[in-house]
């Protein structure tokens, strides 16, 4: 199905085409987890991009309303979760407001360093964030990697078309 957009320039478009056209581009699913020192916090990600090799640098983005941006705006480190095809409970749970989302069924640990971790998930990427860059609504979180884990058995989840899939 081939959808019109628009002829406008981006500045103009209107933000549910702006959805819509990403709608159809087909991304991994993370969740991010923190803790500035108030708890942990954790939220669920489609924007996680790899910007450098040398040095390992990574991006997320997240808007300013959401209830764990304050949090991430202090914290000094955070965990990329990687979520698996069968664990899209989480990534609902992760990305639903208002809810206690490391109560159970959540399970989750701290690293040696402190940073919360969620149990069962593909991998994860412990980051130093470097930089937080504003962009509209949202941040764009840098962070330079310093310590990883992956179980490389397990099928990613991802999100496409409003819906979550597995490959």
């Amino acid at each position: 199905m081939t959808v019109s957009l628009s002829s406008q320039p981006a500045a103009g478009l209107e933000p549910g085409l702006f959805k819509q056209a990403f709608r159809a581009y087909p991304a991994g699913v993370v969740v991010v987890t923190a803790d500035a020192g108030a708890g942990p916090v954790g939220f669920t990600a489609t924007s996680l991009t790899s910007l450098s090799l040398e040095p390992p640098l990574l991006s997320f983005g997240i808007a300013t309303r959401s209830s764990s941006w304050p949090h991430l705006r202090r914290a000094t480190s955070a965990v990329v979760n990687f979520l698996g095809a069968e664990q899209e409970d989480l990534a609902r749970r992760f990305a639903t407001s208002g809810i206690d989302r490391f109560a159970r069924p959540t399970g989750w640990r701290r690293l040696a360093q402190g940073d919360p971790v969620l149990d069962g998930v593909t991998g994860w990427l412990r980051v130093d964030i470097e930089q937080l860059v504003p962009a509209g609504d949202h941040r764009i979180v840098i962070g330079r990697v310093v310590d990883a884990w992956q179980d490389a058995d397990r099928r990613p989840l991802l999100f496409h078309d409003g819906a979550y899939h597995s490959l």
